[in-house]
């Protein structure tokens, strides 16, 4: 099972990659989370790609793909995978059709008022990164991390100016795989408007049908 999440930002993309994980035993894949083990391990496609991060640049496609090529090669994903963040343009979906077969393409899709309230209610734990919401996941203490004290801070790119800046970005590079995909026969769209830790089982069991049709 080879899947792609595609969504806005806000979405919720990361929360039902996790879940579709634990379900059907596949590997979820993250740009960001490759980005950072390349950096990390100072590969060479690492180096290249901090030199352009820290030049306040976008990773160009070539980086970003050379990247994930090596990552789908390696032997640990014999039941497949979802990726959540790639590819995020048609040069990108172009070049991974050349070393992966897809089998299904999830399209995560939420109304702008819903997605608007989500990101700017967002709050991040300093210290140990843990996610709370002013709304829906509220902190015990307002301000402070149930975990482990840290200071709750909103992201710099969770202000609404940014977020809709995020959101265009998203409109204008990423919406198109959505007709991509659909020309293929491979896209399928799932409706998430309800809070996540309200109607979890209902969202996965809707996540689920999709996948299993």
């Amino acid at each position: 099972m080879k899947i792609i999440a595609l969504g806005s930002p806000g979405v919720g993309k990361g929360t039902y990659a996790a879940e579709i994980t634990k379900k059907y035993n596949v590997l979820s894949i993250s740009t960001g989370d490759l980005f950072r083990e390349n950096i990390k391990n100072e590969t060479e496609l690492g180096k290249k790609a901090k030199e352009i991060i820290d030049s306040g640049k976008l990773v160009p496609d070539e980086v970003t793909i050379g990247m994930m090529k090596e990552r789908l090669g390696r032997e640990d994903t014999p039941n497949g995978f979802i990726l959540d963040g790639f590819p995020r343009t048609i040069p990108q979906a172009e070049a991974l059709s050349e070393f992966s077969e897809i089998d299904l393409v999830l399209n995560f899709k939420a109304d702008k008022e819903v997605i608007m309230q989500r990101l700017t209610g967002r709050r991040t734990c300093s210290n140990c990164a843990a996610i709370f919401h002013v709304v829906n996941i509220p902190p015990k203490q307002e301000g402070v991390c149930d975990k482990c004290g840290g200071k709750l801070v909103q992201r710099s790119d969770e202000l609404p100016e940014v977020i809709e800046e995020r959101l265009k970005v998203y409109e204008e590079q990423t919406a198109p795989l959505i007709g991509y995909y659909q020309e293929k026969g491979l896209l399928k769209e799932v409706t998430v408007n309800e809070d996540f830790g309200k109607h979890k089982e209902e969202i996965l069991d809707r996540i689920f049908k999709v996948i299993e049709s």
